[in-house]
């Protein structure tokens, strides 16, 4: 691109994510700048980075804090006209940001593009970026499909997924970057939502390939993913007014449904107060119009909704890097 790139990867710790993730980049057939956010690491992440990549920009947090507040750091130390972001568990192939990055030069309202994030093996799509029900559901896109499956149209593409993503840098900002009173799950759909309804377009390059390794580092199942997993689908369900609108009898079944075979499953009541929380913490006077139509599959029946979900949330691996 003629404005430049920048690539935004926040760190904490796990190093050994961070060097392959650099090596990675360091093996890019376009040039770039790389800038890490070290989240308030105490174990040396900084010191590294310094000692073994000295072209790398780095920006130092004294605290660790959650990891939008950490990107959204990263993304400002930049000036390129095209940003990616990117968790530091995820390895690109070296032409990577070359098929990424091209078609923001064709199509000038295009503001975000997905890359295809394959689980380890290289056989399994992770994601191809995000899709969302009538009811503002998301869901990891073609998660757990072949590889070869990718070029698919449905689910209908709404954005990309956080753990690497590609944005024009004037609709990023346009947009204020990742919302930041969010934590865990949901920042990146939302963006998504918030660049729809402000006119960007987006699209899939799934020529532009890399592999989510994913740290785990909240644990399968564990109960803070459920609270974490619960505190943004509802901070979504009442920043978007979706118990006013003409899906709020489906979205409140299938959270019903949802949270009672969580506490049947896991014995505790994680996944609910997480939803109580989320929908304290939604900021009601600055409530979002509703997505475009466009934005949606409403051919993501209830059942199917139900399916989708529990391979989204309940079998996710960490789609960020350990961050609190």
């Amino acid at each position: 691109m003629s404005g430049g790139l920048d690539v935004a990867v926040v760190a904490y710790r796990r190093w050994e994510l961070t060097r392959s993730c650099l090596e990675h980049l360091r093996r890019q057939t376009i040039e770039h700048r790389v800038i890490v956010c070290d989240n308030g690491c105490d174990q040396g992440t900084a010191e590294h980075l310094r000692e073994g990549y000295p072209e790398i920009t780095v920006v130092r947090l004294e605290r660790n804090t959650r990891n939008q507040v950490a990107c959204n750091t990263a993304v400002a130390a930049g000036h390129g006209e095209i940003v990616v972001t990117m968790n530091n568990d995820v390895d690109a192939q070296p032409d990577f940001l070359e098929h990424l990055s091209a078609p923001f030069g064709t199509r000038p309202r295009l503001g975000s593009v997905a890359p295809l994030l394959l689980r380890p093996g290289g056989q399994q799509i992770d994601s191809a970026g995000l899709a969302a029900d009538r009811t503002l559901s998301a869901f990891a896109r073609l998660k757990g499909r072949p590889s070869g499956e990718a070029q698919g149209v449905r689910p209908v593409l709404v954005g990309p997924e956080a753990a690497a993503a590609a944005f024009r840098r004037v609709a990023w900002a346009q947009l204020g970057g990742f919302e930041e009173t969010l934590f865990g799950y949901m920042t990146d759909f939302d963006l998504a939502l918030r660049l729809r309804q402000a006119g960007w377009e987006t699209m899939l390059a799934a020529d532009a390939v890399a592999v989510h390794i994913g740290s785990a580092t909240y644990g399968h199942r564990s109960a803070r993913q459920r609270y974490m997993a619960g505190f943004g689908r509802a901070y979504m369900m009442r920043r978007y007014g979706v118990l006013r609108s003409r899906t709020a009898l489906r979205a409140l079944l299938t959270e019903g449904v949802v949270v009672a075979g969580d506490v049947v499953l896991s014995h505790d009541t994680a996944a609910l107060i997480g939803r109580l929380a989320g929908w304290r913490a939604a900021p009601i006077c600055a409530r979002q119009p509703w997505p475009p139509p466009q934005a949606l599959d409403a051919g993501i029946g209830f059942l199917e909704s139900l399916r989708l979900r529990r391979g989204t949330y309940l079998s996710k691996r960490k789609a960020e890097p350990e961050a609190g």
